[in-house]
């Protein structure tokens, strides 16, 4: 397969234009942030109503990304890449004109169907790629969800602000048409393609029991926790995706093989990626309301949007300037050691966190230092996923990887919803976050970093993990010499 590898000059643009792709995927995540406030007016309907604006991209993307995975593996990961960019562009423009609910969510739903190509894109680098080049290029494709998330932030903001909210979704609407073109002229179809058909009862499987599952985290605030609806939706997906775990075991053709999946090294790194992903949820999600609030309540920081997203952007320029240097520290020590390095820098920064939210420069420091774990953490994780998978699965086990992520973060948007919601103070006649919840906020990220860091310490490093796939004994290599 050596000869299907792109020559070091043409690998360089190919590096480019999927990081480009994935940091515009990662852009339709912020593009409504600075919207939220006024989506009920904009689109004529409730505070409760307009939130299915949001939720429909993260119940989309969160199916999308296992299943054009394995879709890439069987048909040519390029060409579901095209499709999922196509997607994104179709679902920008149906958004584009909307001025009622149903149009915005139809289309945040395909725009959500564009996270496939992250994974997608992380598995075509594996193929085609020298491998000399393929430790940072894997870093900076998988750090781009964070690097588009930071600087789509206050570009969103300025458009808004200054254009029309309509301008952001023509806006993205090109740039989905532009990497669409790009992809197509100049990234290679992988060589590598996996035998068999299309699980479509696993798929449709799937699908049910995440939206089961992820529609309550999301909604279980607004529904209560204890209702009948939460719990029932609950229980149904746990249903669903216990028949799914049954019908995969037996089909032939599984969407996901989950005999790899369960595979210590793999197992632990998707467990470890759920608690990354809440980890860095907790920032994106505690940070902007501490920037925003008033300076009156005594520990807001009374930034605009604008002037808020300009400070949380150089935390994506630190997690994309880290990735080569945990592709390195990766290529010395190995993945685990960047990803445990990456979750113990994140819960570092939660502690200073504690010490600097009263300054704006504080939360510029504390946020580039929690981006830079971040960045170690997402450029270990598939190399350590796709060393233990084979070739032509890495597509859809990168898929169920950004998958654990996904679920990583609506979790941390429940629980630290519910925190922040519980732990306020009535500042004139509204309620907002208290400086105590904030912290509360913190203390839990940082926490559960330091979770995912035990986690990481039984993941098997690369000398275990290779003796397990040839059956080397684990005292090989330590044998006495007799002359």
């Amino acid at each position: 397969m050596s000869s299907t590898r792109a020559a070091p000059r043409r690998s360089g643009v190919i590096i480019g234009v999927l990081a480009a792709a994935g940091i515009t995927v990662s852009l339709m995540q912020t593009l409504i942030v600075p919207l939220i406030a006024s989506l009920p007016a904009l689109l004529h309907t409730t505070p409760a109503n307009a939130f299915w604006a949001i939720t429909a991209t993260l119940l989309a993307g969160a199916i999308a990304m296992p299943i054009s995975g394995r879709l890439g593996d069987l048909y040519g990961k390029r060409r579901v890449m095209v499709a999922s960019a196509l997607l994104l562009a179709i679902g920008s423009f149906v958004c584009a004109p909307a001025n009622t609910l149903i149009p915005m969510v139809i289309g945040r739903a395909l725009q959500g169907f564009g996270m496939g190509v992250i994974p997608l894109g992380i598995a075509i680098m594996r193929d085609v790629l020298p491998p000399q080049r393929l430790g940072s290029a894997i870093g900076l494709m998988s750090s781009s969800l964070g690097v588009g998330g930071a600087l789509g932030l206050p570009a969103a903001a300025l458009v808004a602000q200054y254009v029309s909210w309509h301008a952001l979704f023509w806006a993205a609407a090109g740039l989905g048409l532009l990497m669409t073109a790009l992809i197509l002229l100049i990234v290679p179809e992988s060589p590598v393609k996996s035998a068999g058909r299309f699980d479509f009862p696993g798929a449709a499987g799937l699908s049910a029991g995440l939206v089961l599952l992820l529609l309550p985290i999301s909604k279980g605030g607004d529904w209560g926790w204890t209702s009948g609806t939460t719990l029932g939706m609950f229980a149904a997906a746990a249903v669903i995706l216990l028949l799914w775990g049954w019908w995969e075991l037996r089909t032939p053709a599984p969407l996901i093989d989950l005999r790899t999946s369960v595979r210590r090294q793999v197992l632990l790194t998707n467990l470890a990626s759920i608690v990354i992903g809440f980890s860095m949820y907790a920032m994106s999600l505690i940070t902007p309301q501490l920037l925003q609030l008033p300076a009156a309540t005594g520990y807001g920081l009374g930034q605009s949007m604008v002037a808020a997203g300009l400070w949380m952007a150089p935390a994506g320029l630190v997690m994309m300037a880290i990735s080569p240097v945990a592709a390195r520290l990766s290529a010395a020590r190995g993945p685990k050691t960047s990803l445990l390095l990456g979750a113990v820098v994140i819960a570092s920064g939660y502690l200073l966190a504690l010490a600097l939210m009263g300054h704006a420069w504080g939360v510029l420091i504390f946020s580039g230092v929690v981006s830079a774990g971040i960045g170690f953490a997402y450029a270990a994780m598939p190399s350590i996923i796709m060393s233990a998978v084979p070739v032509t699965e890495t597509a859809a086990a990168n898929g169920l990887n950004s998958l654990m992520r996904a679920i990583g973060t609506s979790c941390a948007s429940a629980v630290l919803g519910a925190v922040l919601a519980n732990m306020t103070i009535k500042f004139g006649s509204v309620t907002l976050p208290s400086e105590d919840g904030f912290r509360a906020g913190f203390i839990i990220g940082g926490g559960v970093a330091l979770l995912a860091a035990l986690i990481v310490l039984t993941i098997p490093g690369r000398r275990a993990a290779a003796r397990r796939r040839t059956g080397e004994p684990a005292d090989a290599g330590r044998k006495v010499r007799t002359h």
